[in-house]
């Protein structure tokens, strides 16, 4: 699992991303806001741990500005700031979890463990790609009305690329969010990283079958990128 972490003390950063790497999980560090959204917007997280003082800015804008973006993954906020209003208005602007300075690493982790289990919260449940309608609450996707028999592990893909909006996703990222897979199998020619070429060619075939073509394309040393442009909201 991988945690964006944005804290702009090298101390409890590095004790911060010491903890959670012997947890198990990978931890991108960064220090200031400028440089979060484009992270966040660029490669795929399962949960983000952000300090509210930072050099540039208020981590409450960052929180603020990704749900604006429509990015969906758990957000844990951390402050020496520990007032009830502090905390709610973290909550009001799209954190799900509030943790005051000082803390222990034992709390940090079972709560990095309980947001990761809720999932990403869902700020769209359903995008239109002309045809093609995904529903990630139905878990369905249509075209022209019709639901395309998708596996639990197909749509899993879909849904990710879909709601990349035209970025590419790594197959580190795939592989990592779909399967959980661990570095030492996401090779392109392991088992789960054939598993994903599978996929791959049964989404593309699937879609074809039924008019839709070039929806799912690769980019060369990059991953793939869902190229269906949305429709724009009446």
């Amino acid at each position: 699992m991988r945690i964006l972490l944005l804290e702009d003390s090298p101390r409890v950063a590095e004790v911060v991303g010491a903890g959670l790497r012997k947890a198990g999980y990978t931890v991108t560090p960064l220090v200031r806001c400028a440089e979060a959204i484009p992270a966040l917007n660029e490669s795929h997280f399962d949960v983000a741990i952000v300090d509210i003082g930072l050099p540039d800015g208020s981590g409450l804008d960052v929180c603020r500005a990704a749900r604006a973006q429509g990015l969906d993954l758990p957000i844990l906020l951390l402050t020496a700031r520990n007032e009830v209003g502090d905390r709610v208005h973290g909550l009001d602007v799209g954190a799900d979890d509030y943790l005051g300075k000082p803390f222990s690493m034992a709390e940090l982790i079972a709560r990095v463990r309980a947001l990761s289990r809720r999932g990403p919260r869902w700020t769209e449940s359903c995008r239109t790609y002309g045809r093609v309608l995904v529903d990630r609450d139905a878990r369905v996707l249509t075209v022209d009305g019709a639901a395309l028999p998708l596996t639990p592990r197909e749509f899993d893909i879909v849904a990710l690329l879909a709601w990349r909006d035209g970025r590419a996703v790594s197959r580190d990222d795939l592989l990592e969010s779909v399967w959980g897979a661990s570095d030492d199998r996401s090779e392109r020619g392991g088992r789960t990283g054939a598993s994903l070429d599978v996929l791959m060619t049964r989404i593309r075939r699937k879609l074809a079958e039924r008019g839709v073509h070039d929806a799912v394309r690769t980019v060369r040393q990059m991953g793939y990128v869902w190229a269906l442009p949305r429709s724009k909201r009446v």
